[in-house]
């Protein structure tokens, strides 16, 4: 009898403390943490800012802005975002979760000649038989924006001096009103973190790739 009893106290803990982690859990995040989330690393001046390509999806409800600080010009910098895509110089980002989703991307070590030359209208891969990005915003080495098939995501890419080194700022715009408004509350618990874990990784990524190269460059000046 005793047993059952504290079987069923046990249980009831167990279903009392998940229904408080549904409840609690997105108010957390939605009131102390999403900021962060939405601006990981960037300045307030550099979420205000307005990036080339903005005007691509001037009416996007979703607006991510993060940012990193690399110790080398932006002309180091740009041939990584320039080879980036699936089939490509992949994105940095963790390979093995991108390719559980059959993207087929593999983050490349090293700058990729075949791929540095992209103009306006050019379409990034994204993954075997998924649409691509197309190329909307070019200006070398300072503004790279490419915008997904459906029109309702732009990325955005500014290299900013600042003296030797350089911001390498990635915003997001996204039109979730094209989404149900249960559609667009899962998109907000999930997909925002999701996009941290995964961008935060491609951006620490590029600028440890571009100060390696930078560092090896200066060595053997």
């Amino acid at each position: 009898m005793r047993t059952n009893m504290l079987t069923r106290r046990t249980l009831a803990a167990s279903v009392f403390g998940a229904g408080a982690a549904v409840t609690v859990g997105p108010a957390v995040y939605l009131l102390f943490l999403r900021r962060w989330c939405l601006a990981w690393g960037a300045r307030d001046d550099e979420v205000a800012a307005k990036l080339p390509g903005d005007e691509v999806l001037p009416d996007a409800r979703l607006v991510t802005t993060r940012a990193v600080t690399i110790d080398a010009p932006p002309e180091a910098i740009w041939p990584w975002l320039v080879q980036m895509g699936s089939g490509r110089g992949g994105a940095y980002s963790y390979d093995w979760i991108e390719n559980l989703l059959s993207l087929n991307m593999h983050s490349a070590g090293e700058i990729l000649p075949q791929y540095q030359h992209i103009a306006v209208g050019d379409e990034l891969p994204m993954g075997p038989g998924r649409p691509g990005m197309t190329v909307e915003v070019l200006d070398p080495p300072r503004a790279l924006a490419v915008r997904a098939a459906d029109q309702n995501w732009v990325w955005i890419f500014a290299l900013v001096p600042e003296g030797k080194s350089t911001r390498l700022i990635s915003r997001n715009r996204i039109a979730t009103s094209v989404f149900a408004p249960a559609g667009r509350l899962v998109f907000t618990l999930l997909m925002e973190p999701g996009s941290l874990l995964m961008e935060r990784k491609m951006l620490l990524g590029i600028k440890q790739r571009a100060e390696r190269l930078e560092a090896e460059a200066g060595d053997g000046r």
